[in-house]
């Protein structure tokens, strides 16, 4: 019987889309790898193949990888039973993070729900999920290392064996609920339902100008663009850049500008803030996108003074992830989260609504209770 040894180790140069991740979410695979069998090797089980061959990486690692489908033998999803065979290609990719190198630090969070595996917050404006860019001071991941360390309230789980894993982000400055794993267990489920799009998401929009249509959808390939390479654009054709379906409701109309609810088909980088510019109806206050810019020909300069005054008390994108619901990891139970508007958001619809002399939809201001649903 021929020796048995991996022909190839290597790091997975992978396409994030093979494994129905966007560009959001793809940077949380900390570890991928692929091997190619050799010709002499014995039918053996795949989960016990990569354990013999991955030394530092634990089984349960493996069989948790293995259950979320990030285990691919020739590009096709296996079970860990699998018998791995000469000359199959197997790549798997670990999406739970490595213990943190950063220091906890105490950070104000608004905490909706908590258990041993998950914590849901409601984030608030300018505050980073993630380190990195040479930013590794006063995140999410910091704020949460803290409440692990000092008040966290997990009963089976020690503290300090707990570290956040983001299976999703909002920008800085856009607020909402985020779900954060506690556990590799809780981690590997969430990021199974994040990339099979099983998840709702809801967001809130203010937009420049009246949107014409009461509901629709917008397709559009997200790119880079080649111009500023922190700028996302819409690529007309599609011949490049990644697919992306934003539809929206129009919820109230002050013809200065539209608050929309926009649910996510994909979850692209800047998504809602590049297809309503492309739209031609740039968020209000996006700084990033211009739309912190007067969007009207020759304005009085009562409408000035009023514009100047609204972007001054909302400097940043008006866009909230308002719900999320979500397949509890463990218990199985569908989860459902609603937070309301900001205040500073909700200061900018009401003064909209003084100025334009409109009445706000009701609907703004409701909130659908925290709930769970027995799925099992």
């Amino acid at each position: 019987m021929a020796t048995e040894h991996v022909q190839q180790y290597i790091p997975l140069e992978y396409d994030p889309e093979e494994y129905g991740l966007d560009e959001t979410e793809h940077i949380n695979i900390y570890e991928h790898y692929r091997l190619t069998v050799d010709p002499g090797q014995t039918l053996t089980r795949v989960d016990i193949f990569l354990a013999n061959r991955l030394k530092h990486i634990t089984r349960s690692r493996i069989k948790n990888a293995t259950l979320a489908g990030f285990v691919k033998v020739n590009n096709q999803p296996v079970k860990a039973s699998y018998k791995v065979k000469p000359y199959d290609e197997i790549s798997i990719i670990l999406p739970y993070p490595p213990a943190p190198d950063l220091q906890p630090e105490d950070i104000p969070l608004n905490i909706i729900y908590e258990d041993e595996y998950i914590i849901v917050i409601n984030k608030q404006a300018g505050l980073v999920c993630h380190p990195g860019c040479g930013n590794f001071k006063g995140t999410l991941i910091n704020a949460l290392l803290y409440h692990f360390k000092y008040r966290s309230n997990s009963q089976l789980v020690e503290p300090t064996s707990i570290r956040p894993g983001l299976v999703h982000r909002i920008d800085k400055d856009t607020t909402g609920i985020l779900v954060i794993a506690k556990t590799e267990l809780a981690y590997t489920y969430l990021a199974k339902q994040f990339y099979e799009r099983t998840t709702h998401r809801y967001y809130y929009a203010l937009v420049w100008g009246n949107v014409k249509q009461d509901k629709g959808t917008i397709i559009g390939h997200i790119s880079r663009s080649p111009s500023d390479r922190k700028k996302f654009i819409v690529i007309e054709d599609g011949s490049t850049g990644k697919p992306a379906v934003t539809h929206y409701q129009v919820l109230q109309r002050f013809g200065i500008c539209t608050l929309v609810r926009c649910k996510l088909e994909t979850g692209r980088t800047h998504q809602i803030r590049v297809h309503f510019k492309y739209l031609g109806h740039t968020l209000f206050g996006d700084t990033f996108y211009g739309g912190n810019r007067i969007l009207k020909s020759k304005p009085s300069k009562s409408y000035q003074r009023f514009i100047t005054e609204c972007l001054n008390l909302l400097p940043r994108q008006a866009l909230h992830a308002k719900t999320l619901s979500f397949i509890h990891p463990i218990t199985k139970k569908w989860m459902h989260f609603d937070s309301d508007l900001p205040q500073d958001f909700m200061n900018i619809l009401t003064k909209m609504a003084e100025f334009t002399k409109v009445e706000l939809n009701p609907e703004i201001f409701s909130s659908q209770p925290i709930f769970e649903i027995d799925k099992t």
